[in-house]
């Protein structure tokens, strides 16, 4: 099949879970004979590719702001997409999927992942989050095909729109569980030596009420924030102010390759306080990494975690205090093999075999 794939930043990339996805769809499916193409956003600091691992690389040149950054690309991508014979074009988030009205008038085959009804978190604002709604109802009226990462969404689109739903949730790849040695040279970090929080630090993943809740135990464990936002903005500023009081609080910023890793090996506990998600893939890797996982109480925590992760309840610091508290407080990491559970439930090669069989299936028309 000739597939394209357009509304993530840029693969090989590590911005967002959407990257992840995108990266993982493409390079197994091109490594089972089909030519995938993916139309990566132009960055002024990243130098432009034009195949990785079998998938051929579209720069799509952008305004890097971000209420103009996802209009601007995901428009001239699906410009440039309509004149290329593809027999499917995968717009991944709603945002995106607003021009799939593009390739539907000429006939084109589309399908649209919903990684997140974005618009709930406080990043969107205004025509942001106007733009949001609008590929919301674009990608239910007349994508062919619509996939969600969890009941809750695939719920969400029948009871609003009356539309059908296919769920397909996303993968992880299990890595070696790894020594600190980057981490330990570094940071001076040691095997369950510390808290780990690591997402993009934006509105709506709830770091800050983290730092509330950690600044008031005495824990000896630093809390390590790894992540970046993707535009310079006053939430870090304000969310680095309020930590500048602890000394325990590090910003370690964007991390990849096997710092990461070892970031994720050596964690004594992973807490991901989010407000609202698609489908959090972090806390899926950080359960890949048999780490003990402290989430919001959201549905979709819930259903990636299920019973091998504690809740709190979302946005109230005093709970997730009690809670950071009450597992600290254990002198061992939970014994459950947590991998097993991730290696039965989220396996990559089952959700590119299922998601080829969407792009082949016909319309329900």
């Amino acid at each position: 099949m000739r597939i394209a794939m357009i509304g993530h930043k840029r693969i090989p990339g590590r911005e967002g879970g959407i990257e992840v996805v995108v990266e993982e769809l493409s390079t197994r499916m091109a490594n089972l004979g089909n030519e995938v193409t993916v139309y990566n956003r132009k960055s002024k600091f990243i130098e432009p590719q034009k195949k990785y691992k079998g998938v051929r690389i579209i720069t799509i040149p952008t305004i890097e702001k971000k209420s103009t950054d996802a209009v601007v690309y995901s428009f001239f991508a699906s410009i440039h997409a309509l004149f290329q014979h593809y027999d499917v074009i995968h717009y991944h988030g709603i945002g995106p999927s607003f021009f799939l009205l593009l390739p539907h008038i000429f006939g084109i085959r589309t399908i649209v992942t919903v990684h997140g009804l974005n618009y709930k978190t406080p990043k969107w604002k205004g025509f942001g989050a106007k733009f949001m709604r609008w590929g919301e109802l674009i990608a239910a009226k007349y994508a062919d095909e619509i996939i969600v990462l969890s009941e809750e969404q695939k719920t969400y689109f029948k009871t609003r729109y009356n539309r059908e739903a296919i769920y397909i949730p996303n993968g992880v790849t299990l890595q070696d569980i790894i020594p600190p040695e980057i981490i330990q040279e570094k940071y001076g970090l040691n095997k369950d030596g510390y808290i780990l929080f690591l997402s993009r630090l934006v509105p709506g993943k709830g770091v800050e009420y983290l730092i509330r809740a950690y600044k008031q135990i005495p824990s000896e464990l630093p809390l390590i924030i790894a992540g970046d936002a993707p535009f310079v903005s006053d939430f870090v500023g304000e969310v680095k102010r309020e930590a500048k009081s602890d000394y325990r609080i590090r910003f370690v910023g964007f991390v990849e390759g096997k710092e990461l890793q070892e970031l994720y090996s050596n964690a004594r506990l992973f807490v991901f306080p989010s407000e609202a998600e698609g489908m959090p893939m972090c806390l899926l890797e950080a359960l890949s990494y048999n780490i003990p996982c402290l989430v919001s109480d959201i549905p979709e925590n819930i259903e990636v975690g299920g019973e091998y992760v504690t809740s709190f309840k979302s946005m109230d610091i005093s709970d997730l205090k009690n809670k950071l508290e009450m597992i600290l407080s254990r002198q061992c990491k939970n014994s459950t093999d947590l991998r097993e559970y991730v290696k039965n439930n989220y396996d990559w090669d089952t959700v590119v075999r299922k998601t080829l069989k969407v792009y082949k299936a016909k319309n329900s028309e």
